[in-house]
């Protein structure tokens, strides 16, 4: 007797199928509901890395979606090029999805915070903080510092709840002496257009319950050991970023020296909405990627695609993002 393969496949498949044939009938004999969909959440949003004997984890905040980003997100670019960009990266163009990513250091006195993420108050997209560090073993009364790169919302809002309690009960607040003066600064204040008084009223809200615990700090000051403030201003007038070393190890917490990749680290001359002096944010952006390029500095960028971090190379006209491969290990 002779087999095609449409026969031979056939009769595979019915006996692969036998033995679960009889309970398959008592199942739908029983009216046996089918298996229900997967919940829709990713796994928990954190992920480590050494950096020499210490371990850094970055934790996921969620994101913040843009309708619309080759309209006006861009000041200096044509919407075609910024549609271009994205289709080259594989990214619809209707919208795009802000990562958010707090960078959290241990230490032998406690937990360093880098940023404190939304607080789950700026959208329902947003606000993962909480349950990502418990996903982590770790938790906010294990924080004793906390580093702000600078005072966006999507930055400061987590310092406090809804109702303006602190969440973070023993930890002290370390700020960059020009961001707090800029943003404290009444004049300052009453002379913001509209859009940004909020912004303003929000600076004050967020750090008000910490004002017996906040240090500020000079540019190129040394926070704790192994901890050294690098000037990069531009996005905000004190925006500050992070050198952290541990023997050789060295980590660059970026802030927002750049925005998402495809835009301006791909994109280094792209001048973006939220940059508050743009062409000082490029000289910066461009001096200290040049610096990380050189000196082959792993990377943390506040709104990489997580786990947000990795190490950038120069390339043509901009640099590329080269990210960090993934590990089961730390």
């Amino acid at each position: 007797m002779s087999f095609d393969r449409r026969t031979l496949f056939t009769a595979s498949a019915a006996a692969a199928l036998a033995p679960a044939l009889p309970a398959l009938a008592q199942n739908q004999a029983q009216g046996a509901a089918a298996p229900s969909p997967a919940t829709p959440f990713q796994a928990p949003g954190f992920y480590r890395f050494r950096l020499g004997g210490r371990v850094v984890t970055v934790v996921n905040d969620g994101f913040g979606r843009r309708p619309n980003p080759a309209q006006g997100f861009v000041r200096n670019a044509e919407p075609a090029a910024v549609e271009a960009a994205l289709r080259g990266a594989f990214m619809p163009t209707a919208h795009l999805d802000i990562p958010y990513t707090v960078t959290v250091l241990e230490t032998p006195q406690g937990l360093v915070l880098f940023d404190t993420g939304t607080g789950g108050q700026l959208g329902a997209t947003a606000g993962n903080i909480p349950a990502n560090l418990r996903a982590a073993g770790l938790a906010p009364e294990q924080v004793t510092l906390i580093v702000m790169t600078h005072f966006h919302g999507d930055h400061i809002t987590g310092l406090t709840d809804a109702e303006g309690k602190p969440v973070f009960a023993n930890a002290e607040i370390v700020v960059p002496e020009p961001e707090w003066a800029f943003w404290m600064d009444e004049g300052e204040a009453s002379r913001a257009p509209e859009a940004m008084k909020g912004a303003f009223a929000n600076v004050r809200r967020r750090f008000a319950p910490y004002q017996a615990r906040i240090r500020r700090i000079a540019p190129g000051a040394e926070v704790a050991p192994g901890i050294r403030s690098i000037a990069t201003f531009g996005h905000t007038p004190g925006h500050t970023s992070y050198l952290l070393a541990d023997g050789d190890a060295q980590v660059m917490i970026l802030g927002d020296v750049t925005n998402h990749p495809t835009f301006n680290l791909e994109n280094p001359g792209w001048h973006l909405i939220f940059d508050m002096d743009a062409p000082m944010a490029e000289a910066t952006r461009r001096r200290l990627f040049d610096q990380v390029a050189t000196d082959r500095v792993r990377c943390v960028g506040y709104h990489f695609p997580f786990p947000a971090n990795g190490h950038v190379v120069k390339e043509g006209s901009g640099y590329r993002l080269v990210p960090a491969p993934w590990s089961s290990a730390i």
